[in-house]
């Protein structure tokens, strides 16, 4: 705690020198003049006046803000030039040697202009250059609209799953394993908000809006520090904000859900002005319930999909001229999956404040947040226990960026955050383990991202306070790119990560479909011994990673790139339910060992492999392909294992593209191909003996009611090979007023794969996933 408190100490302090000890600084926000969005990653360039020769310049960030640093004293030109937006030119002098100049852009769209691939192109190349990127997938809406639908409806979901790296359990379950991690160890972000669970049961959609989505940051490994608690992965979603120049929305239906979305001023706007205040809010329901029986009369029976779920998001939007800005939203999310053998309930609310701070007199910008969240789940299988697990937390969190010369940044912030769990399970043995904890955490980082003519070094460090379990862990990390050439860039990350959270799921199911939340366990032994024969005293079951990957960048042409990364993920400390668990952790049973007595137990682990990703982009044609190869492995003390997503290769075919005079027709496919997850066999079945007359029961005489499970070698098969093929065509009308209908015709799984979802040990019944599904959808936007 004391050395946390330092850092921050600290930082305040190099904060207050740079704010006093600044030079000229031109910053300024750019927005959409038709709706007052931010406009997020637009070039702008300094010009020097006498020449028009570039002196510097600058990207604006998902906010719309820029900032130009250490100007000289001179006359220049200030440009912003979008090929589909009217070009913006601002003659500035500066005149002092130290001194802050804000602006404030609108930028208006171009008529006439129809080929707009030279913006993307020139502001991806400027990111390529000046930010590491590695294990690194920038999204935005138009990209998740790539991604053919399922249902009619696109979904944020799509995206992840052709991501490199990311191995998903299929069409139900919506689980995503990234290089070696599980669900748990993925840090799901909205709006800097903590997501416990994104995805709905059945897999193709999410509890988030594609409609509202502005941009999308997925990071598969090696993260800098500015996000903490956790050890594989980080999703974080910025949603945009609502239209403060007009009333707008979307409304859409298909077989499988109906939506709404509707945005606007809090104010009538004067003079074609943007209003100070905007609202946005969605609603999504899923429909199956009253369709699918009639409509896919194949599947489950006869009984329909047996899937509901419900979505409902809000934002409210407050800003000043100086562009900052005051959020506040709210959300809640329900889910139901009923199946013959099983059945899986869960709930989640919250809400939040989010601030964006540009004082006048200093160049540091400043970003806040202050949210709170709950999830509650159930499950419930035949011949097995409920379970149940449920969590709520809260967040405080400042960001502060202090931009420097050349485009190089610094960035520090501090969070402080609680959360109480509650869970009850079952290890194999039909031993019940169950806790309720509450744990507080305080995280304080630093990131200094500094661009020195080919190099790009972004060290930081993450100092990360588990003061519930007294614990402090340091986590240094370093992110490198070198630009061999104008198309060959090098790159490097690594460092190590840590999280409190830990899964109360069971591995009992050979595909798991409960996925509970609990802090990290004190109750696991005092000892243990890795795969490495090294012995290590524990005193928690916090978890712990190292990342270390290394990779390329190459463009082939201006619209073919490829990307090549290595990577290597060593799991120092896991914990996991003990499904070794025998006896009681009581005084009576002291001279047992700790692996047959605790509720949970350590292990450590490896993961490694390599992903290709080629992408093509030239105007009507969009082209993605991933090959992943990945090798994960498990040790628990026992024995070395192989983890239920341990998928050896997986490739991922995208196309895109679109037809007509007027780009008004577009056909989307996707063909997905995983080698098989590892699973335990079923060995056979006996009457298990539960010993209620204690130790003077005669086992020989009595006659036990329940079945128990005889597995096999853990983890020793392979579920068959997974593959799909999904296409979707969509064709727009657009009308003079701007409003757009949208019909769009999709086909999942278009050849009728029988891909294994979920097998009962006791019944033996088997549930594929889902066989052809073709649907059609109507959207109208306005």
């Amino acid at each position: 705690m004391r050395f946390t408190l330092t850092l921050s100490s600290l930082l305040l302090i190099i904060s207050c020198q740079y704010a006093l000890s600044q030079d000229y600084t031109i910053r300024g926000f750019i927005y959409e003049k038709a709706n007052g969005e931010p406009m997020a990653f637009e070039k702008v360039k300094l010009l020097s006046a006498s020449d028009s020769a570039i002196v510097s310049g600058g990207l604006t960030d998902v906010n719309g803000f820029f900032s130009i640093s250490k100007v000289s004293k001179g006359k220049y030109i200030l440009k912003v030039e979008n090929f589909s937006y009217n070009t913006i030119t601002r003659n500035i002098e500066v005149a002092v040697e130290k001194g802050i100049l804000d602006l404030k852009f609108e930028l208006e769209k171009s008529t006439g202009v129809k080929e707009f691939d030279e913006v993307n192109v020139s502001a991806d190349s400027k990111i390529k250059k000046n930010e590491v990127q590695i294990s690194q997938l920038k999204l935005d809406k138009k990209g998740l609209e790539r991604i053919p639908s399922v249902g009619a409806e696109n979904d944020i979901v799509g995206a992840f799953s052709v991501t490199p790296g990311v191995v998903t359990t299929g069409d139900q379950g919506g689980q995503l394993y990234v290089r070696g991690g599980t669900p748990i160890q993925n840090k799901i972000l909205l709006d800097g908000m903590t997501i416990y669970n994104p995805f709905h049961s059945i897999g193709f959609f999410s509890i988030f809006e594609t409609e509202l989505v502005k941009n999308v940051d997925i990071y598969t490994g090696g993260f800098d520090a500015k996000y903490g608690g956790r050890i594989s992965s980080i999703m974080d979603i910025s949603y945009k904000d609502g239209n403060r120049k007009q009333f707008g929305g979307k409304v859409s239906a298909s077989p499988f859900l109906a939506k709404a979305v509707l945005e606007g001023p809090l104010s009538k706007p004067k003079d074609g002005s943007s209003s100070p205040g905007s609202y946005i809010f969605s609603a999504k329901h899923s429909l199956l319930d009253y369709t699918s029986k009639s409509l896919y009369p194949g599947i489950n029976d006869g009984n329909g999909l047996p899937f509901n779920f419900t979505d409902l998001y809000g934002k409210l939007t407050f800003n000043s001229d100086g562009g900052s800005k005051f959020s506040a939203f709210g959300f809640h999310n329900r889910d139901s999956a009923n199946f013959s053998v099983a059945d899986l309930n869960w709930k989640a609310s919250g809400g939040g404040m989010n601030f964006l701070l540009v004082p006048s007199s200093s160049p540091i910008f400043i970003k806040g947040h202050v949210n709170g969240s709950s999830f509650e789940t159930t499950f419930s299988e035949i011949g097995q226990e409920a379970r149940f697990s449920k969590i709520g937390g809260f967040d405080l969190g400042f960001d502060f960026t202090y931009f420097l010369k050349n485009e190089s940044e610094m960035n520090y912030g501090i969070n402080f955050s609680g959360f109480n769990t509650s869970f009850v399970t079952y290890n194999e043995a039909k031993r019940k383990i169950e806790a309720n904890n509450f744990t507080t955490e305080i995280g304080t980082y630093f990131n200094y991202r500094l661009i020195r003519g080919r190099w790009v070094i972004q060290p930081s460090i993450r100092v990360q306070v588990y003061a519930s379990l007294s614990t402090i862990s340091p986590e240094p990390r370093l992110g490198l790119k070198y630009n061999a050439t104008e198309k060959l860039r090098l790159k490097f990350s690594g460092g190590r990560f840590s999280q409190n959270f830990t899964s109360a799921s069971s591995d009992k199911d050979i595909v798991n479909l409960f996925n509970g939340l609990l802090s990290a366990p004190s109750n696991v032994q005092e000892t243990f011994v890795n795969q490495f024969q090294q012995v290590k005293n524990t005193k928690n079951g916090l978890q712990y990673a190292w990342h270390a990957i290394l990779g390329f960048e190459y463009d082939l042409t201006k619209h073919i790139s490829v990307n090549l990364e290595g990577y290597y993920k060593y799991f120092s400390q896991l914990s996991n339910i003990n499904q070794n668990k025998l006896y009681d952790d009581i005084a009576q049973f002291s001279q047992i060992d700790d692996v047959f007595k605790k509720d949970f137990i350590l292990e450590s682990g490896e993961s490694y492999g390599a992903d290709l990703l080629v992408k093509y982009s030239k105007d009507r044609l969009f082209l993605w392909g991933v090959y992943s190869y990945g090798y994960s492995t498990r040790w628990d003390g026992f024995q070395e294992y192989f983890p239920v997503f341990d998928r050896r290769h997986n490739i991922n075919l995208v196309g895109s593209y679109m037809f007509g005079k007027n780009k008004d027709i577009e056909l989307n496919i996707r063909w997905n191909l995983g080698s098989g997850l590892p699973f335990t066999p079923t060995a056979g079945f006996y009457q298990g003996e539960n010993f209620s007359g204690g130790v003077t029961t005669d086992y020989t005489t009595t006659n036990p009611t329940t079945v128990s499970t005889l597995l096999g070698k853990f983890n020793s098969q392979r579920l068959p090979s997974y593959h799909r093929l999904d296409i979707t065509l969509k064709k727009q009308f657009n009308f003079k007023n701007k409003d757009v209908l949208e019909i769009v015709a999709s086909v999942t799984n278009v050849y009728d794969r029988n891909n294994i979802f979920y097998v009962n040990r006791v019944t033996g019944e088997q549930i594929y996933q889902f066989p052809i599904l073709p649907s059609m959808g109507l959207s109208y936007k306005f």
